[in-house]
């Protein structure tokens, strides 16, 4: 039995159906990368080979209310600034106390950095799980004219996890090497970036052990800087407590500034730059006030 002629309409409509359909098919094309369209890009993976999105506005606090880490954060600004002037820097691994602000720290140091040095820095942030796509990120930034600094945050690898070696041979080996205009910049809770049973395991089953555990700490020794964060006292606790409050303009009597933030900490159970941040919003709420920006000193 022969099929029903379509006519023109009903021919033109199914042939635009089936291009649609195709359309949907096809991997959409990753946007080409401007150097120079913001200070802060993210590293996206997909669709292959990859793409950095802009990041307009950074969510950084400014370096001057980073309180408690002050010998850290001027080793880790002094770097920073020789690579922003091209002169030899190394990679940074800030590792330590949860909250103690180490992610902050590498966003301040890139304000305080591009402030003094506008469009020199651009900081590109890359996810743990895209750690194996670091050489075709490299690629993209390799060319460019602009110095920037990648960071991956929480950097940790588990067991199971093979990717410390693809960050191993884009850091410091590999035939090409790191480009010039590239550092990277990690932070974790990790010393080691791996776990102690981890290397336990390697310690305990390997027919060298030795040589085992040595290629899973081998990974830190790719960071030229190791800067620890530890949990603050109480006075540092007070300084950054004090710093919000006069950048911010909040209207509080010290005694019972005091007072509250202890009570705030102990409900939290620690003290740490993350745990005042929490109460200064909670204190600006309940003040009414607005944490927009510092004020000007």
């Amino acid at each position: 039995m022969t099929p029903p002629a379509l006519d023109a309409p009903d021919v033109a409509s199914n042939l635009a159906r089936i291009a649609a359909a195709l359309e949907r098919l096809v991997p959409p094309q990753a946007p080409a990368f401007d150097d120079r369209a913001a200070d802060a890009y993210v590293w996206h993976a997909e669709p292959l080979p990859g793409w950095l999105e802009p990041v307009n506005k950074i969510n950084a606090v400014p370096f001057k209310l980073l309180r408690g880490i002050e010998r850290v954060s001027d080793i880790l600004l002094d770097n920073t600034r020789r690579f922003a002037r091209g002169l030899p820097a190394n990679n940074a691994l800030l590792w330590g106390a949860r909250g103690m602000g180490k992610s902050s720290l590498v966003k301040a140091a890139l304000g305080a950095v591009s402030a003094e040095k506008p469009g020199v820095l651009a900081l590109v942030e890359i996810h743990r799980e895209d750690i194996p796509t670091l050489p075709e990120l490299l690629k993209q930034l390799r060319n460019s004219k602009r110095r920037f600094i990648l960071f991956c945050d929480d950097l940790s690898f588990d067991a199971e996890d093979q990717h410390y070696k693809s960050l191993k041979a884009v850091l410091e080996g590999g035939i090409e090497g790191r480009p010039d205009n590239v550092i990277f910049y990690a932070t974790s809770n990790r010393r080691h970036l791996l776990p102690r049973d981890m290397v336990d395991n390697e310690r305990s089953t390997a027919i060298n052990p030795g040589e085992a555990v040595e290629e899973k700490v081998s990974l830190s020794d790719r960071f030229g800087l190791w800067l620890g964060f530890h949990s603050c006292s109480q006075e540092d606790y007070f300084a950054m407590l004090d710093a919000y409050v006069a950048a911010y303009g909040l209207k509080i009597d010290q005694k019972r500034l005091r007072a509250e933030a202890v009570e705030w900490s102990m409900t939290r159970g620690s003290r740490s730059g993350r745990v005042a941040w929490q109460f200064i919003q909670d204190l600006a709420g309940r003040l009414g006030a607005k944490l927009d920006a510092p004020k000007a000193k």
